[in-house]
């Protein structure tokens, strides 16, 4: 992966893991195992996990290939907690040992905003003044 602190240039990465049985596993449990790993992530500058923020835009699964493909993006481009939250994802995708190979794709397409986040995180930060209210 490449990353610059200045324009956050990202060059897919695949991790190669040990190959494991998945006869066990369906989509389901392995997606839910994927959010999970992904909700242990936090945005710093909010205190908020990256799912609650709703900075993942997609999870694909393809048990029969052992691949994994997850499209994600940052509050902005420039975020300055963005190479590490970058890396602390990597890490939390490797500790999948039921899936060979994920892809974790970052992109700016769409721009992120406050409406993309669950319901409870945006509520607070409203409160707090960091968003305003797109209610009138």
């Amino acid at each position: 992966m490449i990353c610059t602190l200045a324009i956050l240039i990202y060059d897919e990465q695949m991790f190669l893991k040990d190959t494991k049985e998945l006869e066990s596993m369906d989509v389901k449990d392995i997606r839910k195992m994927i959010v999970e790993k992904l909700e242990s992530v936090k945005d710093p500058e909010f205190d908020y996990n990256i799912v609650e923020l709703g900075l993942i835009y997609e999870i694909r699964l393809d048990l029969d290939r052992s691949y994994g493909y997850i499209k994600m993006t940052l509050t902005t481009p420039f975020c300055p907690y963005g190479n590490s939250i970058i890396n602390e994802v990597n890490q939390k995708l490797q500790e999948i040992q039921e899936i060979e190979y994920i892809d974790l794709d970052i992109v700016f397409e769409p721009e992120w905003k406050p409406d993309y986040m669950e319901e409870n995180p945006k509520e607070k930060l409203i409160e707090t003044g960091v968003f305003k209210s797109t209610n009138s």
